[in-house]
């Protein structure tokens, strides 16, 4: 991999990294959805980079179909399923704001600390951004499991996802293009199952804050 290319994939990595952070910093859904919407165009652009690099029309493909769907059509869909979720923001998360940036901190150092065997075992030069995929994997987690608010898990799910493809894009020589297609739809579904899925708690409870639904008593 060329030097230029290099670079330009330190600048993706590292967006898509910061745009992970910044999802958990923040508390508004609406600039969580426009955060989400830039952590999908720096994928798309992490396997662009990987195609020129490669000189690879396949993955080249790959790429423009990864920043439609997770830099476009996901963000789009989380869109729709928030303007029914009714509350613009997350008003009561497990951790605040200062705990979770710490949580994200050490998060982060565990991915650098667990991916030094892949990094030194890898072939490609690529394979020293799998730290940050490995991270980002970690920091979706961790939105999965502090926040309460649908959308915000719904992003804490699609952060994992993202950071498995940018892990599977940077430790083989790409994914191949039916197999890309074949996990899109599948998250696809998953979305567009779960944003039905709020709209009829919505309509039925009046809330989709799972901490308030948790309340709910058999009587």
């Amino acid at each position: 991999m060329s030097p230029p290319a290099l670079a330009l994939l330190d600048v993706a990595a590292g967006a898509l990294l910061l745009t992970a952070v910044l999802v958990v910093w923040r508390r508004d859904l609406p600039t969580i959805l426009r955060i989400f919407t830039a952590h999908g165009v720096a994928l798309g652009a992490l396997v662009g980079v990987l195609a020129w690099a490669q000189h690879s029309v396949e993955l080249g493909l790959v790429a423009v179909g990864v920043l439609a769907v997770r830099g476009g059509l996901l963000p789009w869909l989380l869109r729709r399923a928030l303007a029914a979720a009714g509350p613009l923001r997350e008003v009561r998360p497990v951790l605040n704001v200062a705990a979770s940036l710490l949580a994200v901190a050490a998060l982060v150092l565990l991915a650098f600390s667990v991916s030094v065997p892949l990094v030194e075992l890898g072939g490609s030069p690529a394979t020293r951004a799998v730290p940050v995929a490995v991270a980002v994997v970690l920091i979706g987690l961790l939105v999965l499991v502090t926040r309460r608010h649908t959308v915000s898990q719904l992003v804490g799910f699609l952060l994992v996802d993202n950071g498995i493809t940018a892990a599977g894009f940077l430790t083989t020589s790409g994914i191949g293009l039916v197999v890309e297609v074949g996990v899109a739809l599948d998250v696809l579904l998953v979305v567009l199952v779960l944003q039905v899925l709020a709209g009829r708690i919505r309509d039925t409870f009046g809330d989709v804050d799972l901490g308030e639904l948790r309340e709910l008593r058999d009587r």
